[in-house]
C-alpha cells in the first residue's frame, strides 16, 4: 500500500523528469566528448581573470617566456576568452598557411571596431565576402605594382627633402638630429602625398600634432580593454569608461575623422570645379572613382574611404618608420656594420649625389641589414589576432571555435632553433640565404602570411630601403658627445607597433 502512495505522490513530477532527461544526456555527452579532446597545454588560470596576471609590460616577451615552459602551441585564458599562442615556425605555418581559411577571420575588438568604422576596413574586418572584395580593391587599386610605381617621384622628392633638412643641421658641428622625428615625418609626408595629393605643410596641417594622434592610436590599439576579455559584460564596459579608454578612443577617432573628412571634401570640390582631374590621381581620387562606379560589387561610402586611410596610416607608421628607426639604432651600436653598408652603397652608386630606386636592387648588404632588423625588431611583435572558425587540430591539439590566435613573431625570430646567436644583430646570417619576409618562410614573419599578409609590403619596403640608403650614402653618423654604445636606450614602447620607446639622436656630418 505504501508503495502506491509513494508513486502517486511523485506521479505529477514525471513529465518534468522526462523534460529534464534529454538536457542531462546532452550534458553528459558533451562532458564525455570534452574528456576525449586534447587541448593545448597552458599555465594554470585564476578565477575570473584567467592568465591575465601573467602578461607583463612586454607581452611578446612574457608570452615567449611562458612558451619555453608550456611549448610552442599553448593556450591562455584572458578573462573569458581562450587564446592560442603560437611560438614556432612549424605551428605558424599550420595556422597561417595549411589551415589559413579556418584562421583568417578577426575577432571583434573594441578599439579596432571604432577606428575601422565598424570594420569597414581591410586589416581588421572579419573574414567574409565583403572582406574579400575590399582586399581586392586595396591590393589592386591602392597597393598594386602600377600604383606603387606611380608614387616613385613622391618617395624620391620626400627623401631628398629629409636629406636637405638633416644637411642644415650639419652646419652646427656635433649637433644631434632627432632621427625618430625625421623618419616619422618622412613617412607622414609620403603617405599624405600618396593618399591626398599634397603634403599639408604650414598652418593648415600641424604635422607634430598629427603624429601625436597617430602615436596615441597605436597605443590605444595595444591597450587593455576589459570589454574584449569579458564580452557582453556591462561591468567590463563600465571599466573601459572608468579607466578612460573609451574617452581616449573617441577623441582619437574624432581627430582622424575630422581630418579625413576635410581632405575628402577638398577632393570632391576639386573634382566638381575641374571636371577632369587636373593633377595626378592619388589614393582618394581612386577610391572616389570606385564610389562613383555603379558596377562595383561594393557600395563605397566616405566611411569606407576613411577606414582604408586608417589602415594605410597605421601600417605606414607602424612598419616603415618603426623599422627605419630600429635599423639606424642597431647600426649606431655597431659602427663596423654601418661602414660596411655605407661602403657598399657608395661603391655601387658612385658620385651621383643620391640613391635612386633603380639602385636598390644592387644593394644586397643593405637588404640583409633590413631583414636582420625586421627579424630582431618586427614592427608587430604579435601579429594582429585571428579567430578560429571551426573546430580543428594544430600540432595534434584540439582548437575550439571562437579561440583567438596570437602568432608571436618576435619569439619565432629570436628562437635559437632557427637562428644562431638570435639576440645578436648580424646581417651576414642572410648571406647566401633564400629566407625572405614575404610570407613563404615562417622563421621570418614581420608582415604575416596567408590571406591576411600585409598587402602594402612593396610600398613599405621601398620607403624603408630608399630612405636608409640615402641616410647612409649622404652622411657619416656618430653618437652624441659623451655617449657610448652601451648608453643607447633599447627599451621597447607599448602599443600595437613595437617602436623604440625613446627617440634616436645621432650626429650627422656630410659625406664628401
Amino acid at each position: 500500500m505504501g508503495i502506491f502512495i509513494f508513486i502517486s505522490q511523485w506521479l505529477p513530477l514525471l513529465p518534468l523528469l522526462a523534460l529534464a532527461i534529454p538536457p542531462l544526456l546532452l550534458l553528459l555527452l558533451k562532458h564525455s566528448k570534452t574528456k576525449q579532446l586534447n587541448p593545448p597545454p597552458g599555465p594554470p588560470k585564476l578565477p575570473i581573470i584567467g592568465n591575465m596576471h601573467q602578461l607583463g609590460h612586454s607581452r611578446h616577451r612574457s608570452l615567449s617566456n611562458l612558451s619555453k615552459k608550456y611549448g610552442p602551441v599553448m593556450v591562455l585564458h584572458l578573462g573569458r576568452v581562450p587564446f592560442l599562442v603560437v611560438s614556432s615556425a612549424e605551428a605558424a605555418k599550420e595556422v597561417l598557411k595549411t589551415q589559413d581559411l579556418n584562421f583568417c577571420s578577426r575577432p571583434a575588438v573594441l578599439t579596432l571596431k571604432r577606428l575601422s568604422y565598424d570594420f569597414l576596413d581591410v586589416a581588421f574586418s572579419p573574414h567574409s565576402e565583403y572582406w574579400r572584395e575590399m582586399r581586392k580593391i586595396f591590393a589592386l587599386e591602392l597597393m598594386g605594382p602600377k600604383r606603387v610605381h606611380s608614387f616613385g617621384s613622391i618617395r624620391g622628392e620626400e627623401v631628398a627633402n629629409m636629406v636637405d633638412s638633416i644637411s642644415k643641421s650639419c652646419s652646427s658641428p656635433m649637433k644631434p638630429v632627432n632621427l625618430t622625428e625625421e623618419l616619422f615625418s618622412l613617412t607622414t609626408r609620403v603617405i599624405c602625398r600618396a593618399a591626398f595629393g599634397k603634403s599639408y605643410h604650414g598652418k593648415e596641417f600641424d604635422r607634430g600634432k598629427f603624429l601625436e594622434v597617430v602615436f596615441e592610436a597605436m597605443a590605444i590599439m595595444g591597450s587593455f580593454s576589459a570589454s574584449d576579455f569579458f564580452p557582453s559584460s556591462w561591468a567590463a564596459s563600465a571599466v573601459d569608461v572608468i579607466t578612460g579608454l573609451k574617452g581616449r578612443l573617441e577623441r582619437c577617432f574624432l581627430s582622424f575623422d575630422k581630418f579625413y573628412q576635410r581632405v575628402i571634401d577638398e577632393h570632391l570640390e576639386r573634382a566638381e570645379s575641374e571636371g577632369e582631374r587636373g593633377q595626378e590621381e592619388d589614393i582618394i581620387d581612386a577610391l572616389l572613382g570606385i564610389m562613383r562606379d555603379q558596377s562595383s560589387p561594393i557600395h563605397i561610402t566616405a566611411d569606407h574611404i576613411k577606414a582604408l586611410l586608417m589602415n594605410i596610416f597605421m601600417a605606414g607608421m607602424g612598419t616603415s618608420a618603426v623599422a627605419m628607426v630600429w635599423t639606424m639604432t642597431e647600426l649606431a651600436r655597431k659602427p663596423e656594420l654601418m661602414k660596411k653598408a655605407q661602403d657598399e652603397i657608395r661603391g655601387k652608386v658612385g658620385k651621383k649625389g643620391k640613391v635612386e630606386e633603380s639602385d636598390l636592387e644592387q644593394l644586397l648588404y643593405l637588404k640583409m641589414v633590413v631583414k636582420e632588423s625586421l627579424r630582431l625588431h618586427p614592427p608587430g611583435a604579435l601579429l594582429p589576432p585571428r579567430e578560429c572558425v571551426n573546430h580543428c587540430k594544430v600540432n595534434g591539439y584540439d582548437i575550439k571555435p571562437g579561440t583567438r590566435v596570437l602568432v608571436n613573431v618576435w619569439a619565432i625570430g629570436t628562437n635559437p632553433e632557427y637562428w644562431e646567436n638570435p639576440e645578436e644583430f648580424w646581417p651576414e646570417r642572410f648571406e647566401n640565404s633564400s629566407i625572405d619576409y614575404r610570407g613563404q618562410h615562417f622563421e621570418l614573419l614581420p608582415f604575416g602570411a596567408g590571406r591576411r599578409i600585409c598587402p602594402g609590403i612593396t610600398m613599405g619596403m621601398l620607403n624603408v630601403e630608399l630612405a636608409l640608403a640615402n641616410l647612409l650614402y649622404c652622411f657619416e653618423w656618430k653618437l652624441p658627445s659623451g655617449m657610448n654604445v652601451e648608453d643607447i636606450d633599447m627599451e621597447e614602447g607599448t602599443g600595437i607597433a613595437l617602436r623604440k620607446e625613446s627617440p634616436l639622436f645621432l650626429v650627422p656630418s656630410k659625406f664628401n
